[in-house]
């Protein structure tokens, strides 16, 4: 049986993210399918207000092929609380932030909102994203939110993250999205 060894780099580091994404660091990185292995992962409690939603979002992720799964902190940056990659048709989780109910569904419509915009880019099998609401119809406090947490490191991401941003926080608007990528007619 071949030995896998676990690579060398810095915890909590862009290197660290960067290694979980090629599957090259594994330890502590566990993928969620269902309900029930979230909860067992997370091994917390008061996530079943959220059940239906989570079982929905998953559902559809399934669906179309994008993987969710959550991973110790050490595999981030500290502030980073999920990662999507297009290119992988993948999302990260950082089990340090999400283990509170509320943080987990805000960043689990989050992420999957990427998804939803990867889908919108003409299929969830390429590498870019596409904007799904009409810019004007944006809540202001969900671009101000954006700008505080992009504007100095990455502005062009403004418009992909207020979306994102107010699909973290509002029901049923990443579980809508996905729904409609997961439909014979996307």
């Amino acid at each position: 049986v071949p030995v896998s060894a676990q690579p060398e780099v810095e915890p909590y580091s862009f290197a660290a993210m960067g290694c979980m994404k090629l599957r090259e660091c594994t330890y502590g990185v566990f993928t969620i399918e269902d309900y029930d292995s979230l909860v067992n992962q997370l091994g917390a409690k008061g996530f079943e207000k959220y059940r239906e939603e989570i079982e929905g979002i998953l559902k559809h992720l399934n669906k179309v092929g994008v993987e969710v799964n959550v991973a110790e902190g050490r595999n981030f940056p500290r502030s980073h609380r999920g990662v999507y990659y297009t290119d992988q048709n993948a999302f990260f989780l950082n089990i340090d932030h999400v283990k509170d109910p509320d943080v987990f569904m805000k960043v689990l419509r989050h992420e999957g909102w990427h998804a939803a915009q990867d889908c919108m880019a003409g299929t969830i099998d390429n590498s870019m994203l596409a904007i799904i609401m009409d810019t004007d119809k944006v809540p202001q406090k969900w671009k101000l939110d954006a700008e505080v947490r992009y504007g100095l490191l990455e502005p062009k991401a403004i418009p992909w993250e207020s979306e994102a941003i107010w699909a973290g926080n509002t029901p049923g608007m990443t579980e809508q999205a996905l729904e409609s990528c997961a439909s014979e007619r996307p």
